[in-house]
C-alpha cells in the first residue's frame, strides 16, 4: 500500500514524496484512516516505528480547512520532553512546507515573552510539555476551549516522569467533544486507566506486542565488577573493540553519572558529548545537533534521550547502568535499529543488576545472551587515575597498611599510641618517664575520701541557694544514689533534702 491510498490531501502527499518515503509503516497504515475519520485512536507500537508521522500527516490534512484564533489553538500535542516536542515541530515544518500553518512550541528554557507573542497571533498547532502549558493557562495567556484534536504522545513516559496529574488537568480544560489520539509503547495499569477515562470508543491500533524490542537489534550483556572504575574501563574496552561502530549512545541512570562518564571518556581521548536534564536548552540542542551531524560519534545521556532522538542511523546503544524500570530498557534499545536497520545494544551488568535484568527479560519475553569474548578488565589498567582525589588517597593509605582516617578513641588506645609528647620522649638513660615524673595533670591522684554526710550537711548553710539544696544528696563523682538509699540515709526531722523555698518561715496575717 502507498500513501495515496490512505486519504491524505494532495499537498501532504507531495510533501511526503519530496522526503523520499513511498510506503507507510504498519502503524501509519492502520492509524491514518481512523484519524481522518475523526475517531479516537489508541496506538500501541514500539519506538522507531513511525508513530510521529502517523498523527502529523492526517493532522495536516484536517488543518487545511479552518483558521486559527488568537490565544485559542486548534490542535494540541503533548510531549514528555523538550527534545521530543522539538522533533514533532520539525515534522510539521517538513511535511507542512506547502501550507500556511502557524505552529508554536511551548517548552521550558525559552522566554515566556516570545511564546506569548506567538499565541497572540493565533496558533493552528500547539506542541507543548505539560508543565509549561499549564504555566501559560494559569497566567491567562492561553485558552484551550477551541482545541478540536488532542494528541498525547509517549504516554508511558509521561507516567514515568510524573505528568499524569497534569495530563488529567489538561484533559478537563479542553472540550469534551474533542478527538483524542493516544500513543504509547507500553500499557501499564495506570495508562490503561487514563485511556478508559479520556478516550471514547477508541480504535485500537497495535502493530507489536507492548514492551517488545525490535528484531533487528542484537542484544547482549557483559558482566562487570561492583566498582565504578571497573565499569568505566570495561566501557572503553567495549568501545574500542566494537564492530561496525558508527556512533553510539551511552545511557546512565543518574545525571551525576553522566557527567563522570563523559569526563572519563574525554580524558582518554574519545570524542564525546553529554545530554541530561540539568543542562540548559541551548546546550542540550547543541549537543544533540553535533551528534546528528556526526561531529560527536559518542553521546553520554540520561533517560531524557531515551525518547525524542530521531536519529535513524545510531549503530550502537550501551547501557552503562542497567535501568531500574524495565520499560526504560525498551526505549533505550529503540534508539538503534530504527526504520528496518540493524543495531547493537550492549548492557554492562554488575552483580547488583541481576534483579533488574530478570525483570527486563520477563518484560520483553526473551533472554539476553552474554556477549562473546574476553572482557576481563586487568587489575593494573590504570583506571584509578580518573577516580576522585579522595578515593585515590584512600587507596594509597590502604597500600601502606594504614587506615583511611586517623585513629581516635578506643582505636588509639588499642594501638598503644602515646597521648602526650612527654610519654613518647625517652629520658637520658633510655627509659620512659614514670607516672610520677609526668605533668601533674597526667598523674591523677586517687580520689580523696569525702567527709560524712552529716558533716557536709552541718557545714552547709540552711538558707543556701536552690541549686545547692537540690543537689545536696547527689555525690559529685559517680552516679546519683538510688532513691531508696537516699530515703534510708535521711534521718527523721532532717529536711536538708528539701528545696530552700520550702524551708522559709510562713508569716500569718496581722489580724490572725
Amino acid at each position: 500500500m502507498s500513501f495515496s491510498n490512505l486519504g491524505l490531501s494532495e499537498k501532504v502527499l507531495a510533501a511526503v514524496a519530496a522526503t523520499g518515503y513511498t510506503t507507510p509503516t504498519p502503524i501509519q497504515e492502520q492509524a491514518i484512516p481512523h484519524v481522518l475519520a475523526r475517531k479516537d485512536v489508541l496506538g500501541i507500537a514500539q519506538t522507531g516505528t513511525g508513530k510521529t508521522a502517523a498523527f502529523v500527516l492526517p493532522m495536516l490534512t484536517i488543518l487545511e480547512k479552518g483558521r486559527a484564533r488568537a490565544r485559542m489553538p486548534r490542535t494540541l500535542i503533548l510531549e514528555p520532553t523538550r527534545e521530543l516536542a522539538a522533533q514533532v515541530k520539525e515534522n510539521f515544518d517538513r511535511y507542512g512546507a506547502g501550507q500556511k500553518l502557524n505552529v508554536a512550541l511551548l517548552i521550558g528554557g525559552v522566554s515566556f515573552g516570545d511564546q506569548d507573542a506567538k499565541l497572540t497571533r493565533g496558533v493552528d498547532v500547539l506542541i507543548a510539555t505539560p508543565g509549561r502549558l499549564l504555566d501559560h493557562t494559569e497566567r491567562g495567556g492561553l485558552l484551550l476551549t477551541g482545541v478540536e484534536l488532542l494528541v498525547i504522545d509517549e504516554a508511558d513516559r509521561m507516567l514515568d516522569m510524573g505528568f499524569i496529574p497534569d495530563i488529567e488537568r489538561i484533559c478537563k480544560l479542553v472540550p469534551f467533544t474533542r478527538q483524542t489520539l493516544f500513543f504509547t509503547a507500553t500499557m501499564p495499569p495506570e495508562i490503561r486507566r487514563i485511556t478508559e477515562a479520556f478516550l471514547h470508543n477508541p480504535q485500537k491500533v497495535e502493530v507489536s506486542k507492548p514492551a517488545t524490542t525490535a528484531v533487528t537489534v542484537t542484544q547482549s550483556q557483559v558482566p562487570a565488577g561492583r566498582e565504578a572504575h571497573e565499569k568505566r574501563e570495561l566501557l572503553r574496552k567495549l568501545l574500542r573493540e566494537a564492530k561496525d561502530l558508527k556512533n553510539a549512545i551511552i545511557f546512565c541512570n543518574r545525571k551525576r553519572e553522566v557527567a563522570i562518564v563523559h569526563k572519563s571518556l574525554q580524558k582518554h581521548g574519545f570524542s564525546v558529548g553529554a545530554l541530561h536534564g540539568d543542562m540548559d536548552q541551548p546546550a542540550r540542542m547543541a549537543a544533540l545537533e553535533q551528534f546528528r551531524k556526526g561531529e560527536l560519534p559518542l553521546l553520554v545521556a540520561s533517560d531524557v534521550a531515551a525518547r525524542g532522538l530521531d536519529i535513524p542511523e545510531v549503530s550502537h546503544v550501551f547501557n552503562f547502568d542497567v535501568p531500574h524500570h524495565p520499560d526504560d530498557y525498551v526505549h533505550r534499545v529503540g534508539r538503534t535499529g530504527r526504520a528496518g536497520r540493524t543495531g547493537t545494544a550492549i548492557s554492562i551488568v554488575t552483580p547488583l543488576d541481576q534483579k533488574s535484568m530478570v525483570a527486563i527479560e520477563k518484560l520483553i519475553g526473551q533472554s539476553i545472551p552474554r556477549a562473546e569474548g574476553d572482557f576481563e578488565v586487568p587489575a593494573d589498567s590504570g583506571e584509578r587515575s580518573d577516580r576522585p582525589r579522595e578515593a585515590r588517597g584512600r587507596d594509597r593509605e590502604r597500600s601502606r597498611g594504614g587506615r583511611g582516617k586517623p585513629q581516635r578513641g578506643r582505636d588509639r588506645e588499642r594501638s598503644h599510641e602515646p597521648r602526650h609528647a612527654s610519654e613518647a620522649m625517652p629520658s637520658s638513660d633510655g627509659t620512659r618517664p614514670s607516672a610520677e615524673a609526668r605533668p601533674a595533670r597526667e598523674a591523677r591522684p586517687a580520689r580523696e575520701a569525702r567527709p560524712p554526710r552529716e558533716a557536709r550537711q552541718s557545714s552547709e548553710p540552711r538558707g543556701g541557694s536552690r541549686q545547692q539544696a537540690n543537689n545536696s544528696h547527689v555525690p559529685s563523682i559517680g552516679r546519683p544514689e538510688p532513691r531508696r538509699q537516699r530515703e534510708a540515709d535521711t534521718e527523721p526531722g532532717d529536711h536538708s533534702h528539701l528545696p530552700a523555698f520550702l524551708l522559709r518561715p510562713v508569716r500569718s496575717p496581722a489580724g490572725a
